[in-house]
């Protein structure tokens, strides 16, 4: 919390005099940049690299020699003035270009090394290679690179280089650098099982306390959590004076006709206070600039500033420009390599491809269907996240390929059932709201959703495609032969119903790959969009919300079709059906399996005994079985008590915090996160009792 003066008995002549002596406020100017993604060379307007016939007319942007121009004139203007500068990157450095595919994290650090960054954030991305690809950035990078929130593991090698907080002085006054990193990183990336994410408000709000008890009152978070959780933090945690975000790819401008939101955007903190919150879209193609004016009491009395395109018109740096092109070299020859023409742009926008369907989403999943259905492979899915740039009309080279797939990402095959398939989908479409990238881009099937529904109860139709391309109901008891890429298939993006997935085969073809042969096969290809993902119109929606009369009726007549059960005693309600409203197999197939799978003679089931909670019917084990599981259950309970002792959870306490109590080292929380999978690493139950084994 802010300290407040208070000034009591104060003659009219002394409050005057006092006025004398006041300091004077405070400014502080930040320069940022956020999600470049390995665009070491200049983009065109589709994000993806720019040729040199776009060049020599002027119609790029970005690439880090034109970075380096605009914050060498930004820096030394404001420093001229003997203004304070901040030079912040919000993260997500990694991945997006050959440059990564080919030198990983070596050529952002040394580029960055070379501006002279104050702080880095953390950012998913940066644990694409795992642990292993962070640590060698940490090792050669000359800058901090922070996030409060990560607790990594002894086992992982950045325990000691990731930094949770910095504290800069800059004229004379102390400026705290805070960070946090979005919490589904394991999901987005591959951090591994040893790397902890705790919850960001959670964590926040303890470390302003510990920034501000060391008499710090002028606070920065630079996060990589995405615009619409730096509001949420903004409205939950004083203290926070400016946010400087990441991760959604946002544009906030006062000057952009196509910007999300004003720069800055402000959002009023628990005591009623503005935060300003500011991002600057991404791939090299901003540099944002705020001036933040502080009152000698640290609080924030104003905030301006605007991002600055960088176009044309931004010189590149003659000697960084020299050194790209110098790394670029040995993988020229495979950038310019074509591999075929489209009739018009493929759209890959971010903003399409992860919230319906798009023409890049449809001709990945088409190319992954084609590379397989010889294996009898009948669909498959893919996530939008995972398509990076557009193509434009003309020729397609390799290096647009790669800059479309830049993860090196595998074809992957595996068999599901149709419930599975269902969930899959309900997963991708659950997070349009925030842009997320598991949005499902599909072929050899369509599906329909409602974005009004709550998440999980989204998808209203789903239809598969046969091998003559007639489309039928999905069947929830029916298993499918799919494809997708590897990073889906092993439960990215919150696509866990595949890692146990049957028959499954990791290591196909690269992604990029695929699309290449593909494109040459369908030489020239036209992009094209079908309607296999489509909302729900006002005729469906009305169609879910009948009367509830007419729906009871609806359920009772196909309860008595699809259900035969001869000579059991159940009462009402011992058959229930609730779902998405989807179609279905014929009714034919789903009285066979109740016939067999539900006909239990002489048995006593009461009340809710059977559910077809859709896709699956659950019924009662047999009770002998059942007491026999529970008695095992119950020893293997008290043998494990024998080798535990407990502990009742207070405020404040996170599973690092407990096992440095318990085992000395916060990197064994693991052992704690075993022993007690109820609950979430993050985000403890006050007053619950935690399991602590030996």
């Amino acid at each position: 919390m802010k300290k407040i003066a208070a000034i009591a008995a104060m003659s009219v002549s002394a409050l005057a005099l006092s006025t004398s002596f006041a300091a004077a406020d405070y400014e502080l100017n930040i320069l940022h940049i956020n999600d470049l993604h390995s665009r070491i060379e200049s983009i065109n307007k589709y994000d993806s690299t720019c040729g040199a016939e776009d060049e020599a007319e002027g119609a790029c942007f970005g690439g880090v020699a034109r970075v380096q121009t605009k914050i060498d004139e930004r820096r030394a203007a404001l420093t001229g003035e003997e203004k304070n500068v901040l030079l912040l990157d919000a993260g997500d450095q990694f991945q997006g270009s050959l440059y990564y595919t080919t030198y990983k994290g070596d050529a952002a650090a040394e580029f960055m090394s070379g501006m002279g960054f104050d702080a880095m954030a953390v950012g998913n991305h940066e644990f694409d290679d795992g642990p292993e690809g962070l640590k060698k950035f940490l090792g050669n990078v000359n800058f901090p690179v922070i996030s409060g929130n990560t607790m990594a593991g002894l086992s992982t090698g950045i325990e000691g280089g990731i930094t949770p907080y910095v504290i800069k002085e800059l004229g004379g006054e102390k400026v705290g650098i805070l960070s946090v990193l979005a919490t589904d990183t394991d999901e987005t990336s591959s951090p591994g099982k040893d790397v902890l994410f705790l919850d960001e408000v959670r964590y926040l709000k303890g470390a302003v306390a510990a920034l501000e008890a060391e008499g710090i009152n002028k606070i920065v978070l630079l996060s990589h959590v995405g615009l619409t959780r730096d509001k949420e933090i903004a409205a939950a945690v004083d203290g926070i004076d400016v946010i400087v975000g990441g991760h959604s790819h946002t544009l906030l401008s006062n000057t952009d006709e196509n910007a999300a939101g004003t720069y800055p955007l402000n959002v009023k903190n628990p005591s009623g206070k503005d935060v300003p919150i500011v991002q600057a879209y991404a791939y090299s193609k901003y540099l944002g600039e705020l001036k933040v004016v502080f009152d000698d009491e640290g609080n924030v009395t104003s905030a301006s500033g605007d991002p600055h395109l960088l176009d044309a018109s931004v010189e590149p740096n003659a000697d960084v420009l020299a050194r790209v092109k110098e790394l670029g070299g040995p993988i020229e020859e495979l950038k310019v390599q074509v591999i075929g023409e489209s009739t018009d742009v493929i759209d890959g926008s971010r903003d399409v491809c992860r919230a319906g369907e798009c023409s890049m989403g449809t001709l990945v999943a088409d190319a992954l269907l084609d590379r397989t259905k010889d294996q009898g492979v009948v669909l498959a899915i893919t996530n939008g996240g995972g398509l990076r740039s557009s193509i434009d009309a003309g020729e397609v080279t390799m290096g647009e390929a790669l800059s479309v797939l830049p993860f090196q990402n595998t074809l992957a095959t595996f068999e599901t059932t149709g419930a599975n398939l269902l969930a899959a989908l309900e997963n991708g479409v659950g997070q349009i709201e925030e842009g997320a990238g598991r949005f499902p881009q599909v072929a050899g099937m369509k599906y329909t959703f409602d974005k009004s529904a709550e998440p999980g109860s989204r998808i209203t139709e789903v239809m598969i495609a046969d091998a003559e391309g007639n489309f039928s109901a999905l069947d929830p008891d029916a298993t499918y032969l799919a494809a997708t890429n590897n990073y889906v298939r092993n439960g990215g993006d919150g696509y866990s119903m595949f890692v146990d997935a049957a028959n499954a085969y990791d290591f196909g073809p690269g992604l990029e790959q695929v699309l290449a042969d593909y494109l040459a096969k369908n030489n020239p290809y036209t992009p094209y969009t079908d309607g296999r993902i489509s909302e729900a119109s006002s005729m469906e929606k009305a169609e879910m919300e009948k009367p509830a009369e007419e729906a009871a009726a609806e359920t009772e007549m196909k309860a008595e079709v699809e259900v035969t059960v001869p000579e059991t005693t159940l009462g009402a309600g011992d058959l229930s059906v609730s779902s998405p409203v989807i179609e279905i197999a014929p009714p034919v197939d789903m009285v066979k399996d109740a016939e067999v799978d539900v006909a239990v003679p002489e048995t006593t089931l009461g009340a809710g005994d059977l559910s077809t909670s859709s896709p699956k019917i659950e019924v009662e084990a047999p009770k002998a079985e059942m007491a026999e599981g529970e008695e095992m259950k119950k020893e293997e309970v008290a043998e494990d008590a024998m080798e535990m002792k407990t502990h009742t959870i207070a405020a404040g306490d996170t599973l690092w915090d407990l096992a440095k109590e318990f085992y000395g080292k916060g990197q064994m929380y693991t052992k704690l996160q075993e022993a007690n999978p109820q609950f979430k690493a993050g985000d403890l139950e006050i007053g619950a009792t935690l399991n602590v084994p030996k």
